[in-house]
């Protein structure tokens, strides 16, 4: 068997040396990055199985690199911050986190955590992956792999940049997407100041799949963050 992956972003070297000892002696593969940015670059080039993320990081917080890892990766992410609130665990989790931990923790805890999240994503979330590749909310219908989507059965033709804004917010149904994020991620460049490109385009999805793009069913635009599919 293959030895396992995991990515731990985060800024306390003390943390980190000492979560190395534990997964290591549990035969893991241990990769180390201290702070969001440092963690995409990881995952460019590595092939992670789970991914540790603190919230509290300089250059880029855990909250935006969960989001922004989950735009494209679907592994187990367990997240760590030294916030217990109710309210922080919810924000951790509705942005694509699998689970949350407080510090201070038991590196023990965590490890089961870990292995817990491995194995629930090995048995549940690879087969699904490979059943469908089509997203249905309500009646939209949208297919990946065929680029097609449709509207209560009537066929919808997008361009392929109306198509990858509306996969992205389907694939995030009920998370907020900044337009800074929808344009990196439909152009493939700096946003820079791309955020009336942005809106024209939702726009035009909206007169495509929506009855009444003035009052829509689908795209929900959050004033002063973005947009979402509820």
């Amino acid at each position: 068997m293959a030895q396992e992956t995991i990515l731990l972003v985060d800024d306390e070297k003390e943390i980190v040396q000492l979560l190395d000892i534990y997964f290591r002696n549990e035969g893991y593969r241990l990769l180390k990055a201290s702070d969001g940015v440092e963690a995409l670059e990881a995952l460019r080039s590595e092939s992670v199985d789970l991914i540790i993320l603190d919230v509290m990081m300089p250059r880029m917080d855990g909250v935006e690199a969960c989001m922004k890892i989950r735009e494209q990766r679907h592994m187990p992410i367990i997240m760590l911050s030294a916030k217990g609130q109710d309210i922080d665990k919810i924000t951790g989790l509705s942005i694509g986190a699998d689970d949350y931990v407080t510090k201070p923790f038991s590196p023990l805890e965590l490890v089961a955590r870990a292995k817990s999240q491995l194995r629930r994503y090995k048995q549940l979330n690879r087969p699904a992956e490979r059943e469908s590749s089509e997203i249905k909310i309500d009646g939209l219908l949208v297919d990946a792999a065929s680029h097609e989507v449709s509207v209560e059965g009537r066929s919808v033709k997008l361009t392929p940049r109306e198509f990858a804004v509306l996969e992205l917010l389907a694939r995030n149904r009920g998370i907020v997407l900044s337009m800074e994020r929808i344009y990196e991620h439909a152009w493939n460049e700096p946003f820079l100041d791309g955020g009336n490109t942005v809106m024209v385009h939702i726009r035009k999805i909206r007169e495509k799949i929506e009855r009444d793009p003035r009052n829509p069913r689908y795209i929900k635009t959050v004033w002063g963050v973005g947009y979402k599919i509820e």
